[in-house]
């Protein structure tokens, strides 16, 4: 990812191998940055184009966290006029920014599909800003659902291979009946082209976080207080557990709701409210999307029996 978090995942906007811009970094910081959404514009000097979309008449933009980052200035290009924009929120984590275009000006809104209806072999279709080429259209398939792509346990990743390119980062990824199920946002290459492996952020997944920039400028997680790791076959057998699954409990937090409500070290949780919680991975997301103060049912695993404990959730 953009983050250097392993050197072959790249971001569709610039790969950690090359710059997109001439400048060196000194002169970057010295005359800062403006950034461009949804242009069919040209790019110039200390500027980049990437990719947006509008949710609200009133002139709310969503795009990718990454897009906006340390930009001094972001201008949104709707058709052939340019609007200023500020940042209403951003999750670093999600990678995902909330904008507000500085206008009186009503705009006609994209509306959200339901991500968990998607099937692998769905026809999909992307919309961007690929390489400054504004209004940019490829299609292709759901090639895979709930991938990890190693980009943080907050997300897993609608797969497909319409063609997403630098440039494509914040744009919608469409469903045949015209309802964003995903925001595009990483690609996987050794090249820094698209080679098929695009991956963009469910809408079920985005939803929530983006009312939550929208409401308060920042997200709200749901906190357990427990620090997991993986479930292997050892532990398994150890444990008399029948199949390493589950996310195995190393440590809590001595000031954690889990402390509190009597979840123990050397637990295996195996579910999460309705959530089936089959590798380690699959719990912190479903912990984040709950809601602060709800009453979490928790169903883990200890001395050979399972245990049924109610914790009521902290703020992350």
């Amino acid at each position: 990812m953009e983050d250097g978090r392993d050197d072959e995942y790249y971001t569709p906007t610039q790969s950690p191998r090359e710059s997109t811009d001439s400048e060196t970094d000194h002169e970057r910081k010295r005359r800062g940055s403006t950034k461009k959404m949804n242009p069919e514009s040209t790019k110039g000097r200390g500027s980049s184009t990437r990719s947006g979309f509008i949710i609200d008449s009133k002139g709310i933009v969503i795009t990718n966290n990454h897009v906006i980052s340390g930009a001094d200035d972001i201008l949104v290009r709707v058709g052939d006029k340019e609007y200023k924009a500020k940042v209403v929120g951003a999750d670093p984590y999600m990678d995902i920014a909330v904008l507000k275009m500085e206008t009186s000006d009503q705009f006609k809104p994209v509306s959200f599909g339901d991500s968990d209806k998607a099937r692998v072999g769905d026809w999909t279709i992307a919309i961007g800003n690929p390489l400054g080429l504004g209004g940019t259209v490829t299609t292709g398939i759901v090639s895979a659902i709930s991938r990890d792509i190693g980009a943080g346990p907050y997300v897993k990743f609608i797969q497909t291979d319409a063609s997403i390119n630098k440039g494509n980062s914040g744009g919608p990824l469409f469903n045949v009946e015209g309802e964003v199920i995903g925001i595009s946002s990483a690609i996987i290459s050794q090249t820094g082209g698209s080679i098929g492996l695009g991956f963009a952020i469910p809408s079920n997944s985005a939803k929530k976080i983006i009312n939550q920039l929208k409401e308060f400028g920042r997200t709200k997680r749901g906190w357990l207080g427990v620090q997991i790791t993986p479930v292997s076959k050892d532990i398994a057998e150890s444990l008399g557990l029948s199949e390493p699954k589950g996310a195995f409990v190393s440590s809590l937090n001595p000031s954690g709701p889990s402390k509190e409500a009597g979840i123990q070290e050397g637990d295996i949780i195996l579910k999460f409210n309705e959530y089936e919680i089959k590798n380690m991975i699959d719990l912190p997301k479903v912990v984040a999307e709950s809601d602060i103060g709800s009453i979490a049912k928790v169903e883990v695993w200890r001395k050979n029996k399972i245990v049924l404990i109610e914790v009521e959730l902290g703020e992350l």
